[in-house]
């Protein structure tokens, strides 16, 4: 599976000399429960450059790493290190002056950029080589967990182009920052590159790093102290070092769900709640209707292609998790720009016989709407216990997580190639996740990206079409 790829050059790119001083930022009650996602989140940006390498290296890269620079000084702890002593201290962020920096790739590859960018099914290995890598535990003592400080760099790009098509740009990062401040990160570069250096974007929404604004409550201390010497004590026996889809046969395709889509699958919805007696949702939005039509559709195609979920008994439970952003839930709101995290994990469960059945869409959506009414109207005590996935969610067979969000509008990460043909998730390669992005050319719509086996991904795109045929 893997396309010749050539190394051009390897490089460390730092905020400016002397422009930033030697910065420690703790981590909040907020940051700490999700490193358990320990392995980096990657996406990867594609964009139409029919250009020979050479234009890319000799003419664009000099700006790109010096406008990379520019954007790390305002976004410098992207450059340092996740830092985590042994207890009782606990992790923090550890930028150090003239010191710090972010690994950057250049990269050509021989791979078919048309058929890269594409919905159709490509094999999750076609990706590997378009994905920076940071580095891990991989090379630990397994014994040296209970007194060694971990040193994780945070973040890693990699620019690959296809000559005379197309060019890559991926990122991949800890989540000890959310998707909006990756996000927020990509566009202010993007913008200082396309205007040639100027930082008046960043200027009038650069990040925020009062941690005051998210203090973590002193009765909740304990808690992220055990979380974190959990944590530790499975890091040791974690091996990243190559990709995770090395032994993985799944391929990832692309489904996207277009404004009239939705609409009439809201209204299968309110049909579905009135053949089943079930009381009609009071607010159908693109995301619960998305995710519950999907989810039933991924389960039933699990179930067809005779994986775990067909051993499960019809009173097991199915789970669905998703991260919801609360910065608006707090008593004084947490300001779009903040860096760092600022998201609650948040499940659904429902029994399997009840997904399965003929109102199963119906179910799912009644469930997801529920909670995110339930968070909504939580306040801060709920909202710690709903920070972190709950253990049977993490570990279990039959969970499905949901990853990105249109709300970050990806597509609008412009460098001054035009607009992205495809952007990618591409950190998961198996049914426990799907993500989600707006749709590049569908107005209103919700790209939909999912990794499976063949045999399941034929299910799953039969159900998938025959439910947009059927009602819509």
């Amino acid at each position: 599976m893997a396309s010749t790829l050539k190394v051009l050059e390897q490089c460390q790119v730092s905020p400016p000399k002397d422009s930033v001083p030697t910065t420690s930022l703790p981590l909040t009650f907020l940051d700490i429960p999700w490193l358990v996602l320990i392995q980096p989140v990657q996406r990867l940006y594609f964009y139409e450059f029919p250009h020979p390498s050479h234009h890319f290296t000799q003419t664009l890269l000099p700006s790109i790493k010096h406008t990379l620079s520019l954007t790390l000084q305002n976004f410098f702890p992207l450059s340092g290190n996740l830092t985590c002593p042994p207890p009782p201290s606990m992790p923090y962020i550890h930028y150090v002056a003239n010191m710090s920096s972010v690994k950057f790739t250049i990269t050509e590859s021989a791979a078919n950029f048309i058929h890269l960018i594409g919905n159709h099914p490509r094999h999750v290995q076609e990706f590997d080589h378009l994905v920076p890598h940071l580095p891990d535990f991989s090379n630990l003592d397994s014994n040296s967990s209970d007194t060694t400080t971990f040193l994780l760099p945070i973040l890693a790009l990699q620019a690959t182009i296809f000559p005379n098509s197309g060019l890559c740009i991926s990122i991949a990062y800890r989540h000890v920052v959310d998707g909006r401040t990756a996000n927020h990160f990509m566009k202010c570069w993007a913008s200082v590159y396309k205007s040639g250096g100027d930082l008046s974007c960043i200027h009038e929404s650069p990040p925020i790093y009062d941690r005051d604004l998210i203090k973590t409550p002193k009765d909740y201390e304990p808690i992220l102290f055990n979380q974190y010497i959990g944590l530790r004590s499975t890091w040791k026996n974690l091996d990243m070092a190559k990709s995770s889809s090395i032994f993985i046969d799944n391929f990832r395709t692309t489904f996207v769900l277009g404004r009239e889509n939705i609409q009439s699958l809201k209204q299968l919805i309110m049909t579905q709640c009135k053949n089943c007696n079930e009381p009609t949702p009071k607010h159908l939005s693109k995301f619960v209707v998305t995710c519950g039509f999907v989810w039933v559709c991924l389960m039933k195609a699990l179930h067809a292609s005779e994986t775990g979920v067909t051993s499960m008994k019809d009173d097991d439970l199915l789970r669905l998790g998703f991260a919801a952003d609360i910065r608006s839930l707090f008593q004084n709101p947490v300001p779009i720009t903040y860096f760092g995290n600022c998201l609650s994990a948040c499940y659904v469960a429902d029994k399997k016989r009840e997904i399965m059945a003929e109102c199963g869409i119906a179910k799912a959506v009644k469930a997801l709407e529920a909670a995110i009414f339930e968070l909504k109207n939580r306040d801060l005590e709920g909202l710690k216990r709903m920070v972190p996935f709950r253990g049977e969610l993490v570990v279990a067979e039959s969970s499905v997580a949901i990853a990105g969000s249109p709300k970050l509008g990806v597509y609008g990460t412009d460098f001054g190639w035009g607009r992205a043909k495809k952007v990618e998730v591409v950190h998961f390669v198996d049914s426990t996740v799907f993500s989600l992005a707006e749709s590049r050319d569908e107005e209103d719509g919700i790209e939909v990206g999912l990794a499976l086996p063949r045999t399941t991904m034929d299910a799953f795109t039969s159900l998938f079409e025959q439910g947009l045929k059927n009602f819509c």
